[in-house]
This record gives C-alpha cells, structure tokens and sequence, in this order.
C-alpha cells in the first residue's frame, strides 16, 4: 500500500509519497483552477449549455487532458444534481487517471438573498443577508452560525473550498463588490471575518471543513474612483490617505484565524511597492509582505483570469494582466509563480508551466512548493480518504427548516431602521389601505388592503435598489457591474418623490453600495435599509412582527460631491454624512 492511501501516517510523510510519483504534467495540472459544468441531469458528459457561465468548461476533459484536479462552480441546477455530479467527477478521476487524486471543488457563495452577480445562487441553499448584512447585525456568534450552516450545505453536495470571505474594506463608496464584504471598518471585518472562517473551516481542517480562500489581499478597496479592476477601464488602486495598512488589519485576523488559502486582487497598488504590477505578479506583495513578513505558508491562488483572454460572443474579455500587458503567456504565468503564487484561478494552461521547466526557466523545486501546499490541503479534507458524499442526505441537508428559518430571521435583523418619522412604525397590520411598489402585491395583501393608486392608500410601500450606471464596454459583464453615481436621476427620481409626496411613504432600498439619498430621506416617512431580504421580511419590519436590528456598516453620505471628495482608501470620512457609520435605530 502506498504512504498517500494509508490514512494513519502522518499528513507530511503522505504528502511527500505522493508528490514522488507524481509526473511534471501532473504536478502543472494542479496548479490550475477553473470553472466547471454541472448537466441537468448531474452527469458528467461534455453537453451544450445555456446562461450566462456557458461559457464554462467541462471538467471531466480537464481532468483528462489537462491533468486538473481543482474547480470552481458557477451555475448549478439543483442540490442533487450537483451531489451527483460531483461523485461522478470523483469516480472519474479516481478510475481514469493513473494516481487517483481527488477533485477539490470550489464556489462563491450560495447562500445571500441577493441578485449580487457573485452570489451564485443555487436557490435550495438558504438564503441569509449578504456579508454586508451580517456586518449590520454585528453578531459574531450569528456569523459563525451562518458560516457553519452554510458549511454543512457546502459538505453535503461536495463543496470543499469557499471562494470567500471577502473582507476588503468598502472605504470606496463607488466600488461594485461592497456588498460582499463586512463594510468599512477593519475592526468590524476583522471580527465578523474570524468568525466566518471559524464556521466553515473549525480551528483546524479536517473531514468535516470547508477550506477559505479569503480575499482579496492586500485589500480591493480604494479603488480609484471605484472602477473595478475586472475590466480595462480601471484606475489603479490609491492611497491618498496613506493608509495601505489600515487594509491589511483584516487579512491579519484572517490569517490568526489559520485561513486555508488567500487570493490576492486584480488591483494594482499604485505607487506602494517597487513596481506598479498587479498584486499577484507583485512579489513585494505576495513574497515580502504575505510570505516573509506575515510568515504565511497556506495556498496562495490568483483571482481568475490574469493570463489569458477570454473570448465571449463578439467581444474579448482582456487578461487582467495588469502592469504587465506587454508580457508573453510565458512571461506571465513565469511572474505570478516567481511572485509566490501557488495556483492560477480561471486558468488551464499547465502546458505553459511545463513547458517553463524544459526550458529550464522555471526549477521543479519551485514547482513542488507550490503543489504539495495544494495536496497538503487536499488530505487535511479528508478527500483522499472518502472523497464521496451522500446524494439523499445532500438533499436534506441543502435548505432544510432549520437552516431556512436562521437565515429568514437574519434577514429581518439585519434590516436598519434609518427614520421613523413621528414613531409612525411599526404600522399595524390588518386595516390599513397599502399601496405598493417594488414588491408583490399577493404578500403584501397578508398585511393590510392593497390599492390600485397611491392617492388611495393610508400609506405606501416602495422597495429601492441602490442606483448604478453602468459603464459603456464592449465586455458584457463589465456592463453587468454596478458602477457609478449612487443618487437617483432624472425621471427615475422625479417618480419616486411624486409618490412621497402623494401619499406618507415608507422606503426600504437595498444597499449593495452606499446610497445617496439626501431627498427621499427627507420625504419619507419611515427610512430602512436591507442587505437581501424578501418582501415578506421586509414587510415583517414595517409591520412590527420583527425588528430592526441592523447598524450601518457603511455610512451613507449627503451628496455625490461629497463622495468625489473624499479619499479612497480612508473609511468613513465625507464630509456630513447623511447617516453616519454605526446608525441604526430600533422599536
């Protein structure tokens, strides 16, 4: 029997047998990660697909001709197809290739009530507030909680690494992945991040973990102007206040935490270290600060697609290879290794790696670093020992009452009470004549007579999202971001406030970035912010049969110009705030 199959030796003597036998194609395949296929049906065939990550490849080929053994997950049909698929793919790559690696497979998260274009929603999962919500809430012991729930969920179907947390700090009002992270303050992120990574990982990995790969280090923040650095059009990352280390303080907590993995941003840190690279092309970031100074020995993976282009449709997604455009494929992947990464997200080129050691640009020694961190991982999950999970229980364990009613009750707590106009809430439900906007009807009907027109109501009901804009680009996803001015315009605000002055108005608006709103708060008559939740929790709040419980854990400013003043990377600091950091009311 070979070290790696006997499960009493320890992990370092199995890892080190089994990286021995392993080929250089076999090692360069596991330094790749990329996105997979899940069929209908939960087979493993290489079928046409539909929606927007059709794009995606088919994993049993990578496993067959690239060697892969790492995947991230997009869409998924259902909780069973996805367990099935998954011990499909473990069959697979057990029966098929000539070491019988285990596949380790990763995802965003799945479990926010949100349209949050990186909540890969796979609708079984509970549905809790985005991390944003949960910042609100404040409760460490209710973020573990959501973080193990969401673990069991994860395990069940065969999920073994999270591509999250996220615990960038939202110190740029404009940025578009705020609503992923725990808000502004480091000290709040680092409190809800330690608990996030405790809930899915336990102190230590073992067979029952979820492994995190938190990001985005050094922090994705202070993005200039808030243009994010998926796409082109981005400015850099700026530090006009200085405070590069005041973005570092969570990833600090994440890494006392043991967090699993890091994966660094796309961003370049304009003007901070010796080169103006992306972070991971940067080795005074990756080697110097993460590795030397920080003393981290974990898996470092890039976030997807820093090397190659990617062709959708009529247009080309570039490589964020940013500072380093001019550079050869070769040249590239050559850089992010020699910068200390170990793994390349939304990649399968291994060849290239290959490639680099013939040639003798690139030592295996360097290479075997890098994979036996990715094996060591592998055998802390237990994957080699029973890489398969159980489809019936997957199918109890995704969404089930218990999960499903935790993650409800968050969605009512996290929603904050910004004004209560002369204690008008909570109403009181039963009589009163509702007009509604911005949700349905049916439900709204459980609380009180819905009418036709406003001018008919006792009171009205608007449900808002928080303005964008969204950038002109050839590149459809680019256009799918949230980019932008924050206030409403035009027509669109002209609308909302000739109801706020037809009728007394309640307004719930959902903050995935921080909402400028100086008007409608001044008309309405009842103020809420919610971070993903349904109607029906919403209308529980207004309607006192939940409260508020939620604090800001962004500050809302009074005008865009005051968004426009102030610096990037410092939280907290446009002038007069509308409703400042921490706010929140109760009844």
């Amino acid at each position: 029997m070979d070290v790696y199959e006997d499960s009493r030796q320890p992990i370092e003597a199995r890892v080190n047998d089994i990286l021995k036998q392993m080929t250089l194609e076999e090692k360069a395949g596991m330094m790749f990660i990329n996105g997979a296929r899940v069929n209908e049906d939960g087979s493993i065939e290489d079928k046409p697909a539909k929606g927007l990550f059709a794009f995606a490849p088919n994993g049993a080929k990578l496993v067959r001709e690239k060697k892969m053994n790492h995947f991230n997950l997009w869409q998924v049909p259902t909780a069973k197809a996805l367990a099935v698929w998954y011990d499909n793919m473990q069959k697979y790559a057990e029966d098929s290739t000539r070491l019988g690696i285990p596949i380790t497979i990763a995802s965003d998260p799945r479990n926010h009530f949100s349209g949050n274009i990186f909540a890969m929603t796979a609708k079984s999962f509970a549905q809790w507030p985005e991390p944003l919500g949960l910042a609100a809430i404040g409760d460490e012991k209710l973020t573990r909680q959501f973080a193990d729930d969401s673990r069991q969920e994860y395990v069940s179907v065969g999920i073994r690494e999270a591509l999250h947390p996220q615990v960038d700090l939202a110190t740029e009002p404009r940025w578009p992945r705020i609503s992923g992270t725990f808000g502004e303050d480091a000290d709040l992120s680092s409190k809800m991040g330690t608990a996030y990574i405790l809930g899915f990982q336990g102190n230590k990995l073992d067979s029952n973990s979820v492994a995190c790969m938190t990001k985005h280090f050094p922090g994705g923040g202070p993005q200039k102007e808030g243009l994010d650095p998926h796409f082109p059009f981005q400015k850099g990352q700026v530090y006009p206040g200085k405070n590069f280390k005041y973005h570092l303080i969570p990833f600090e907590a994440a890494l006392k935490a043991n967090t699993a993995a890091i994966m660094p941003y796309y961003g370049v840190p304009m003007d901070q270290t010796s080169e103006n690279v992306g972070f991971s092309y940067n080795k005074d970031i990756i080697t110097g600060l993460l590795r030397n100074k920080y003393h981290y020995d974990g898996v470092v993976c890039t976030d997807w697609g820093l090397v190659s282009d990617a062709h959708m449709g009529q247009s080309v997604w570039p490589a964020r290879a940013w500072g380093v455009e001019n550079l050869s494929t070769e040249e590239r992947v050559k850089k992010i290794i020699d910068a200390g990464v170990d793994q390349f997200g939304g990649e399968n080129i291994p060849e290239v790696v290959v490639k680099l050691v013939k040639d003798g640009r690139l030592s295996e020694k360097r290479m075997d670093e890098s994979v036996k961190r990715l094996l060591r991982q592998k055998f802390e999950l237990g994957l080699f020992d029973n890489p398969f999970v159980d489809v019936d229980k997957a199918e109890r364990t995704v969404g089930n009452e218990e999960f499903v009613k935790a993650a409800e009750a968050a969605q009512r707590r996290a929603i904050t009470l910004l004004k209560n106009d002369g204690n008008r809430l909570p109403l009181t439900a039963g009589t009163l004549k509702i007009y509604v906007k911005n949700l349905d009807p049916n439900v709204a009907a459980q609380y009180g007579q819905v009418v036709d027109k406003p001018e008919n109501a006792d009171i009205a009901i608007l449900r808002l999202n928080t303005p964008f804009y969204p950038v002109e680009s050839p590149i459809m996803m680019a256009r799918m971001f949230h980019h932008g001015d924050l206030d409403f315009k035009g027509t669109a605000k002209d609308s909302i406030l000739q109801l706020l002055n037809t009728v007394p108005t309640i307004v719930d608006i959902y903050l995935d970035r921080p909402a400028v709103i100086p008007e409608i708060s001044a008309k309405s008559k009842g103020l809420m912010a919610d971070f993903g939740a349904s109607d029906a929790a919403v209308l529980d709040v207004i309607f006192g049969k939940a409260k508020p419980g939620g604090h800001l854990p962004i500050e809302l400013p009074s005008s865009m110009e005051a968004v426009r003043n102030q610096k990037e990377d410092v939280p907290y600091d446009s002038k007069d705030p509308l409703y400042k950091f921490g706010f929140g009311l109760s009844y």
